[in-house]
């Protein structure tokens, strides 16, 4: 760097981050096959990824890769309004509309330039948005990017919601409510067959981040609002491919109206160079094994009820009630999260150890998600090291 003064301004701060146990750095997962993985020369079992169905090393989605990456059409060259558009794009949103049940889909290259690509896209500073307060932060940086005015909700509170969309009728031309189907962090359900009626009476839109969901929940997979049985009844719902279908990306579902107001006005969509139709050709891999094995769903909640009764035992109940898939044990100190997630890795276990931004400060915490992946043995095995850790740590 050529400038002394900001070099030691960023020193400063990573040593700030370091000093409460906050900074964070990369590990390289050398080999992964389901649930097991190698990192930093260690194998160990991987209870902190998001591949909830199991699909990431699946080796059907590395042969249709192998298959797409031999075509001429292995990047989009360009964004997909100037030339990057291709068939397998098309064919995936296709899919997807299909999936939520809804008229069209439009894809975005992550979940967070999604969200911060449509909210600004759907409110301005003429209108109103209630957020709950444990949105997730690419909700949060939408939310300022709008310039709209933002109303923080508390979390799942439909009383605290009705209060305000009361107090705001009339006063803004568009009202938009924004949830998580399933919360990131604390992996709770948010009510929609309750949101649902409240929104319709103040006539105000729903999106629903259904990151979580998306091909977890449901007797289909299709997400939160079949689960709720309110399909159809959503506006906007944005989801995300790298999660349970194991590829990489999201996207938006909705009406006609909606993807052609996006593609127009989602910063995010409109500068942004087009995903790889390879990718997408994988994807669609992932979405037609997801839809021919319910079997898959089936033993991951089969092992979240498994890894739930087990921490009962323990005296360990969860931060949430529930039969989800993430399963959060609030510590509250960031350096002892931080020292028994890395007490669980050297026995064999790979826990996310969450910190402050990703939780409210004092919530730091494990962040312990199953997959289809695991047997009851792994479970049973980071049971027993979670116990042990637990009691030398104090």
């Amino acid at each position: 760097m050529t400038s002394r003064r900001f070099a030691q301004s960023l020193r400063s701060e990573l040593d700030a981050l370091a000093q409460h146990a906050m900074l964070r750095q990369l590990r390289t997962v050398e080999h992964r096959k389901g649930a097991s993985i190698e990192l930093e020369g260690r194998a160990v079992l991987d209870f902190s990824s998001n591949d909830y169905l199991g699909l990431a090393t699946d080796p059907r989605l590395a042969a249709r890769a192998r298959a797409a990456f031999a075509t001429p059409h292995v990047g989009a060259t360009a964004s997909r309004s100037l030339g990057g558009n291709h068939a397998p794009h098309d064919q995936l949103e296709a899919a997807l509309a299909a999936l939520k049940g809804t008229e069209a889909a439009l894809l975005f290259s992550t979940g967070f330039a999604a969200n911060t690509g449509i909210l600004p896209a759907l409110a301005g500073r003429d209108d109103v948005i209630y957020s709950d307060a444990l949105n997730h932060a690419s909700i949060v940086d939408g939310c300022r990017l709008a310039r709209a005015t933002t109303r923080i909700v508390a979390h799942c509170d439909l009383s605290a919601l009705e209060q305000q969309l009361s107090a705001d009728e009339g006063k803004y031309r568009r009202s938009l409510i924004v949830v998580e189907g399933v919360f990131s962090m604390d992996g709770d359900l948010y009510p929609l067959a309750e949101l649902v009626p409240l929104a319709e009476r103040f006539d105000a839109a729903i999106l629903l981040d259904d990151a979580h969901a998306t091909g977890v929940l449901g007797p289909n997979g299709r997400g939160s609002a079949e689960h709720w049985g309110v399909e159809g009844a959503i506006d906007v719902t944005v989801g995300t491919l790298g999660k349970a279908f194991g590829t990489s990306g999201a996207f938006v579902a909705g009406s006609e109206t909606l993807r052609t107001h996006l593609l127009n006005r989602a910063r995010s969509f409109i500068f942004s160079t087009g995903t790889p139709p390879s990718l997408c050709s994988v994807t669609l891999e992932a979405l037609a094994i997801a839809a021919s094995e319910p079997d898959r769903r089936t033993r991951l909640f089969e092992a979240a009820r498994h890894l739930r009764n087990g921490l009962a035992r323990l005296g360990l109940m969860p931060a949430t009630d529930g039969p989800g898939h993430i399963v959060p044990i609030v510590l509250g100190d960031p350096a002892r999260t931080m020292a028994i997630g890395r007490a669980l890795f050297e026995r064999g276990y790979l826990v996310g150890a969450i910190r402050p931004p990703s939780v409210p400060t004092g919530g730091s915490r494990l962040r312990i998600t199953v997959s289809a992946a695991h047997t009851e043995g792994d479970i049973d095995g980071l049971l027993a090291a979670l116990a042990e850790t637990l009691r030398s740590s104090g």
